[in-house]
């Protein structure tokens, strides 16, 4: 089946959001949609209460908050499929996952470069996804630094059936390599909003299918 392929939607801009969406929708069934506080990432994306997506589509919300656990009701309420908390962030995680999956909805993690695999172990249990950052909080075009692959080795030891994820600089030069060392999501950003999002994801497509 290949990995899967998901349009990252970064804006704080609601109709840029919108159009984001719409261009998105053309080729992708499922979308990683970037939220930041202007706190914990310098860049403040678009407001909690302006996100939407159409039925039909998965959404997994990447929020980059300092507080994240304080928005969990309005998380819940949108009823995404999956929610990732960065393990930096302050308060109750166990709390949170576990208020995640009373509703149907996968708990996930994401670890900054510097973030060791170790440190979110004892959360393994209630971990769905975890999300390997290498990009530029708040920003499109980060570089994807190969050398934390070793991170998801670890964590595929650790846990066998967890979804792992990429975020930061995904392209058609690293994305076989990286699909290669045990990423299952390749969340691409600026590489899928160039001058032809829908060639671009196709080729993706193409070169990890067999992965």
């Amino acid at each position: 089946m290949g990995v899967s392929i998901c349009p990252a939607i970064l804006t704080d801009d609601p109709e840029v959001y919108r159009l984001q969406i719409e261009q998105s929708l053309d080729y992708a069934h499922r979308l990683h949609i970037d939220l930041s506080d202007g706190v914990f990432a310098p860049q403040k994306l678009i407001d909690i209460e302006n996100v939407w997506w159409p039925g039909g589509v998965r959404a997994d919300l990447h929020v980059m908050y300092k507080n994240p656990f304080d928005h969990l009701q309005t998380l819940i309420d949108l009823g995404p499929q999956l929610v990732i908390v960065h393990a930096e962030a302050e308060g109750d995680f166990v709390g949170f996952a576990e208020a995640l999956h009373r509703h149907g909805i996968e708990a996930g993690v994401a670890l900054l470069p510097d973030t060791s695999v170790e440190s979110i172990a004892p959360a393994l249990p209630l971990v769905d996804h975890v999300l390997i950052f290498s990009g530029s909080l708040g920003h499109f075009g980060g570089h994807a630094n190969l050398g934390l692959l070793e991170k998801a080795k670890r964590l595929r030891k650790l846990k066998p059936t967890l979804e792992i994820g990429w975020d930061g600089g995904v392209d058609d030069q690293n994305a076989v390599e990286l699909a290669r060392g045990g990423i299952d999501v390749l969340n691409a950003g600026g590489y899928l909003h160039g001058k032809d999002p829908s060639a671009s994801y196709a080729k993706l497509k193409e070169i990890t299918k067999d992965i």
